[in-house]
């Protein structure tokens, strides 16, 4: 199947940034949407003496992750490149591994904290590339998410203590 054309773009960001950068962006949005996955999943099975607790969190936490997930999406797409949008595309991008089987909700919140801790590593690895873009509506993204993610892993972590 053939490459989609890019249309021509003239905001400053040359093609080849914008590719690296839009990349750098697939790799992100494949870890986010599977640490949404896993975190609605969890929403859903966990139990346990926290249940409420960790209910209520996980849907705070989802709900967020699927307002990123949009947000970098369109930012690849304004870049001028197709986002990922199968399981099969974020399987292969992703960082952040599937559970198979329902895990104790203490598991649940350690592996919640990797996942959020991936999501940072992974948002790290593309800011040189938007920087050396000169691609700052790209590295505010990052910033944000970068944000979210180190507190969220933080609170959690918090709980294991």
């Amino acid at each position: 199947m053939a490459k989609p054309k890019t249309p021509k773009i003239d905001t400053g960001i040359p093609r080849g940034s914008r590719e690296a950068t839009a990349d750098g962006l697939s790799r992100l949005l494949a870890d986010e949407y599977t640490l949404y996955l896993k975190t609605h999943n969890f929403h859903w099975n966990v139990t346990g003496p926290m249940f409420n607790t960790l209910h209520t969190m996980f849907e705070t936490h989802y709900q967020e992750s699927a307002l990123a997930v949009d947000e970098i999406a369109e930012r690849i797409r304004a870049l001028g490149f197709p986002a990922p949008g199968t399981y099969k595309q974020y399987v292969a991008l992703s960082t952040i591994e599937e559970e198979s089987g329902v895990p104790e909700a203490l598991e649940m919140v350690k592996l919640l904290v990797k996942g959020h801790e991936a999501c940072a590593k992974t948002a790290r690895t593309v800011f040189p590339l938007a920087e050396g873009g000169q691609d700052e509506v790209t590295a505010d993204l990052l910033t944000q998410r970068l944000q979210v993610h180190e507190k969220t892993a933080w609170m959690l972590r918090s709980l294991l203590q």
